[in-house]
């Protein structure tokens, strides 16, 4: 009877242990899941390869000339204000310059003195070689005539060249357009004095605008991705749904050190004459990326001091924080350029307390899907 109590508080105490045990264990496992934090995850997603940016842009005149006075004189008449179309060659005003016509009178006048002398020193010349012939003259006396004859026309020359010269500046009383285009500017009027000293007034403006020119700087962030002939069009506040085309025409090959931007140009047909040099538009650039870029809901972000990171899972349920490029701003999206792949799982509203290889559970996910936990005993 002894043996059988003794055996039988022995499994009534074995019971309890192993009562006890499990129920260490159990607690263990559960302090364990609990200390496994559960997140949220999703994959990125591919943003359209035809991407659309909108860049501020003013409107330039393809050509655009200030037209100066050469001359000094008085405005004699103008024959067109601001708003006419000009050919290249019109007349667009008349200075009166009498001081410019009195010299090229007076010069006209030395010329054909000179013209005179030649004749004769050429005559004279003539008789002085006949004269040497017959030995009549000494040597001295033809060398004498011929030096005259070369100063003679040397004179001719000089007289010529101050002639041409008075009608080049006489010339220049004629004011034309150096190209087709529109005067967008009349600064003078009849009867003004005109003074070509100093850089002088800017008389007339003259602008070629069947074509304009819109320079827009395009972020570091794009800039490989613009090239010569792309598509563009502009867009204007005062001209709802109204798109004008154009065409990137130029691109400046390096980036400006201050702004990190490319300076580009592009080029809209104006033959309409809708548009007008100066005026503020938006520029739709039309960029083809290759591969798409990478599209991502914004409060995936971790913003920290080493900058923009992202949480992403591993395989093996721990957490690998990897920084990314961040490229446009969509609002609620962003668009990254480079850090991540098509493949990553991405944690949700990352608290600010997830750290470098911290284990998680992902929810949604079976027992067999999780990472190994150690058991107490």
């Amino acid at each position: 009877m002894a043996i059988l109590v003794l055996l039988l508080a022995g499994s009534v105490v074995a019971v309890i242990l192993w009562q006890r045990s499990n129920k260490e264990r159990g607690l263990w496992a559960s302090t364990q899941d609990l200390a496994v934090r559960r997140v949220t995850v999703i994959h990125p997603t591919s943003g359209e390869a035809d991407n659309e940016i909108v860049l501020p842009g003013n409107l330039m005149a393809y050509t655009e000339a200030p037209i100066f006075s050469r001359t000094n004189g008085y405005l004699k008449s103008w024959s067109t204000d601001i708003g006419a179309k000009v050919k290249e060659g019109q007349v667009l005003g008349v200075i009166e310059a009498p001081d410019v016509d009195a010299q090229l009178r007076q010069a006209s006048a030395a010329l054909a003195q000179a013209q005179s002398n030649q004749e004769i020193a050429d005559l004279d010349f003539a008789r002085q070689q006949e004269l040497l012939s017959k030995r009549v003259v000494s040597q001295q006396e033809f060398d004498q005539a011929r030096t005259n004859m070369d100063a003679a026309k040397a004179a001719v020359r000089a007289a010529e060249a101050n002639v041409e010269n008075l009608k080049v500046q006489q010339g220049f009383q004629m004011l034309v357009a150096p190209f087709d285009g529109i005067v967008t500017r009349r600064n003078t009027d009849v009867g003004a004095l005109i003074s070509a000293s100093n850089g002088g007034q800017e008389l007339f403006r003259v602008a070629r605008t069947d074509i304009l020119r819109v320079y827009v700087y395009v972020p570091q962030a794009y800039a490989d991705f613009v090239k010569e002939g792309a598509r563009a069009y502009l867009s204007f506040d005062e001209l709802p749904g109204r798109k004008f085309e154009g065409t990137v025409a130029h691109i400046s090959g390096s980036l400006d050190p201050s702004t990190r931007t490319l300076e580009t140009q592009i080029q809209v047909d104006n033959r309409s004459g809708e548009l007008f040099p100066g005026a503020f538009s938006n520029v739709h650039l039309l960029l083809v990326r290759k591969p798409a870029p990478i599209i991502i809901p914004i409060n995936l972000l971790i913003f920290r001091s080493e900058g923009s990171e992202v949480a992403t899972v591993t395989d093996q349920s721990t957490v690998h924080l990897r920084k990314v490029s961040i490229g446009h701003d969509y609002g609620t999206t962003l668009e990254v350029i480079d850090g991540l792949s098509k493949d990553d799982r991405i944690v949700m509203n990352p608290p600010d307390s997830l750290a470098e290889g911290d284990t998680v559970q992902i929810q949604g996910e079976s027992a067999s899907q999780q990472p190994k936990r150690a058991t107490g005993n």
